[in-house]
């Protein structure tokens, strides 16, 4: 058997690397590809096959393989059910596709599924199409002047070609199909004008279920987004057995008037949730929902306490002035952009979104100039005054402190939450924060964190696409089988636990439930700090290991000094060594210094926040800096694990800044607000790299005192010189590793 599987292997390879003629008859070119086309992962080869088989013209052949498929993967979800059915409906309507066909066979695939899975379905003709178009173009343009073509990039390309012209003819003919099912299971209103708050008023978007009871409680999200996926998301809620509404920032779609983000959202999410328990088709009950920006408007609007709203499920949550648009009172230039993006005009600005060449020569302009930081929208076309209003607010101050939740405002939410986000979500510390302050500040609060290896994006739906398949990879790390977790269904099982006394989702066993990567394992405790059974405290020692300082236990008198050339501007167009993989060969270590503890011993869990002590002289009043923590493989590779980013002079307290002293001996004590979940195998070792932040992706604190926006290069005078002493210490939270035990979940 063994050398069965090594034959197969092998000869799927060479079948991969096998070199074909290339024609730019893409139907010719599919047909060629078939003919030797192989794969030793079944559902790969199936999932390949049929969209070639499609782009073939060989219909038939394409139902049979999704159905293989779909009985491979064994689901009997809603979610599962729907995968692919968008791709069964074209196979029926036929090599020409006419309206009349294609509507034979959307309503013949459509009609007779259950609502919730019909929803999913309907889902899955709404994709990113400016994205595919571009892929299939960028696929044909590698061929350009080629006169053969690898098996491998020929399924690549003919998959982008294949999707591409699949939803072409979704965009022209589904459309008035998918109204019309909507028509018959739902009740829809659009862009109704709700009041909000201080006479203004916002548009939203209705579904009702039209069988079922006559009141129902409601799940509402507050967004900025006017998109498609909106409709998506209240149809969703919808077929889930409650009212889905959507409801956008004042100035979107009807609502008049400029938007204006996060300012009034909190006021006006709060007076939409009034206006929804009053009306006759609403139980007086809402629950909401969001990730993102509208993960950030229901703490906004609890903040308000609506006497409607019962539940909250947040994702990936903003936190205005703590994670967005500055992190550590860092002000961070990839969200420059967004404001052209979401508050444009009624809807959203893709091609602002798109337009990376812009927003990368904006930065690479602005960073060789030396101008100080409030003059970025000189370097662009457009005036940016949101983004420069936001400027004038450096600390979180009460502009910031208005928009959502804070303080004393979290002890008075008594309401069920349930947070989830990821361990490579950039929001993370927004989601943290509002779960730390929550728990902190209301002891007996009945507040879950659901947390895994999710980025901003999976977080919020789980690690799948908006067709329904699995991503079983983030950033060339493999997620082990049990994160494949959908978190668009634990909304509802949440939702259904809240308003429908369904049990409490198997998944939410206590408080902290997280996925130990590398262990294959949901993990459950009461608290974050619970997460690790010690803390392990590693000084910055002065000593070598090899490229590296050493992590060590115990201090000396000794330091490392550290120079910055502020005024520099040579590395411009450096590029990093890393690739910025999850698991990468090579680490940055520009403007840093970088320790490594000794191997682990033996397997042990790095689970939790971790924290520290930077005991320090600057011969400057500010500088900021970035810990990023790593493990260092027995291979070698550099598994990312967290990081904390911070301006010296907000470390005490993010409101209010003290200037560092010159010349003296500080302390600098730290608490990141990113936790990780990660197996060290016996011979990892910890790496933590520590850098001066000065590039063209943020501000340039010169440390002269005055606010950062106004300095420029003319200030940066002599290097910043930093002595670290190694007295300054990292604390990890560590648990040694159980014995195996069958996976869960």
């Amino acid at each position: 058997m063994l050398r069965t599987g090594l034959l197969i292997a092998l000869l799927a390879a060479s079948a991969a690397a096998q070199e074909l003629p290339f024609q730019t008859d893409e139907a010719a070119l599919a047909a060629q590809a078939l003919a030797v086309y192989q794969d030793t992962n079944r559902e790969t080869f199936l999932d390949n096959r049929f969209r070639l088989e499609l782009l073939a013209g060989r219909s038939r052949e394409a139902l049979k393989i999704i159905a293989e498929l779909r009985s491979l993967r064994a689901g009997k979800t809603p979610a599962a059910r729907a995968i692919n059915v968008q791709y069964e409906i074209l196979a029926r309507a036929g090599q020409h596709r006419s309206k009349g066909s294609f509507a034979r066979a959307f309503r013949g695939a459509v009609r007779p599924l259950d609502d919730r899975t019909a929803a999913l379905v309907l889902r899955s003709f709404n994709v990113d199409r400016q994205g595919q178009m571009q892929a299939a173009e960028s696929a044909r343009q590698k061929q350009k002047g080629k006169s053969t073509i690898s098996l491998a990039d020929a399924v690549a390309l003919l998959r982008a070609v294949q999707a591409d012209g699949a939803y072409r003819v979704f965009g022209e003919l589904a459309p008035a199909l998918i109204a019309e099912d909507d028509a018959r299971r739902y009740v829809v209103q659009r862009e109704v004008l709700v009041p909000a708050a201080d006479g203004a008023s916002v548009c939203a978007l209705i579904f009702r279920p039209r069988k079922g009871r006559s009141r129902l409680p409601a799940l509402f999200e507050f967004v900025i987004y006017a998109d498609q996926f909106r409709i998506d998301q209240a149809r969703l809620a919808a077929a889930h057995g409650y009212i889905g509404i959507e409801a956008f920032t004042r100035g979107k779609l009807c609502s008049p008037g400029p938007v204006i983000p996060y300012e009034h959202d909190g006021k006006d999410a709060a007076a939409v949730i009034d206006w929804i328990a009053a009306r006759p088709f609403s139980d007086g009950r809402v629950g909401m929902y969001g990730g993102s920006y509208s993960g950030f408007t229901p703490w906004a609007a609890a903040k308000h306490h609506p006497k409607g709203l019962k539940a909250i499920l947040s994702s990936a949550s903003a936190v205005p002035g703590i994670d967005v648009p500055m992190e550590g009172n860092v002000f961070q230039t990839f969200v420059y952009y967004w404001p052209f993006y979401a508050a444009s005009n009624k809807t959203i600005d893709s091609a602002a979104l798109r337009d990376q060449a812009r927003w990368d020569k904006l930065q690479h302009d602005w960073y060789v100039s030396g101008k100080p930081y409030r003059a970025l929208s000189t370097f662009d076309s457009a005036p940016n005054p949101i983004f420069d209003r936001w400027l004038e607010h450096p600390s979180y101050d009460g502009y910031w402190q208005a928009m959502t939740a804070y303080g004393d405002d979290f002890a008075g939410i008594d309401i069920p939450v349930l947070t989830t986000t990821g361990y490579f979500d950039g929001a993370q510390i927004g989601a943290l924060y509002y779960f730390m302050e929550h728990t902190r500040l209301h002891p007996g609060a009945e507040h879950y964190l659901v947390v895994g290896p999710y980025d901003h994006f999976s977080c919020q739906q789980g690690p799948f696409s908006v067709l329904g398949n699995a991503r079983a990879s983030l950033r060339g790390y493999g997620l082990d089988p049990v994160a494949l977790v959908d978190i668009n269904e634990l909304r509802y099982q949440w939702f259904d636990y809240i308003f429908k006394g369904t049990p409490r989702p198997a998944l939410l066993e206590d408080k902290v439930n997280y996925e130990v990567m590398g262990e294959n394992r949901w993990r459950h405790v009461p608290t974050l700090a619970a997460m690790g059974a010690k803390t392990l405290r590693f000084n910055f020692d002065a000593g070598r290991s090899g490229d590296f300082y050493r992590l060590r236990e115990g201090a000396s008198d000794a330091f490392i000094s550290q120079r910055v050339e502020l005024a520099d501007r040579s590395d411009a167009s450096r590029v990093s060594p890393a690739s910025g993989d999850i698991i990468d060969p090579h680490l940055d270590t520009w403007n840093s210094v970088a320790f490594v503890s000794e191997p682990f011993a033996a397997p042990a869990e790095l689970s939790g926040l971790f924290a520290g002590q930077l005991d320090f002289v600057a011969n400057k009043q500010d500088f900021d800096f970035q810990l990023q923590l790593y493990e260092q493989t027995p291979k070698g590779d550099y598994f990312e694990l967290s990081y904390y980013l911070q301006r010296a002079s907000y470390a005490k307290d993010r409101s209010r800044r003290e200037l560092l002293e010159p010349g003296k001996r500080q302390q600098l004590s730290f608490r990141s607000g990113r936790l990780t979940g990660r197996l060290f195998q016996a011979g990892s070792r910890l790496v933590a790299v520590l850098t001066v932040v000065k590039q063209a992706g943020a501000q340039i604190n010169y440390g002269t005192g005055k606010d950062v926006s106004d300095e420029s290069v003319a200030s940066a005078g002599e290097p910043l010189v930093l002595q670290w002493f190694s007295s300054s210490y990292l604390e990890v939270p560590v648990t040694p590793a159980s014995s195996p035990e069958p996976a869960a979940r």
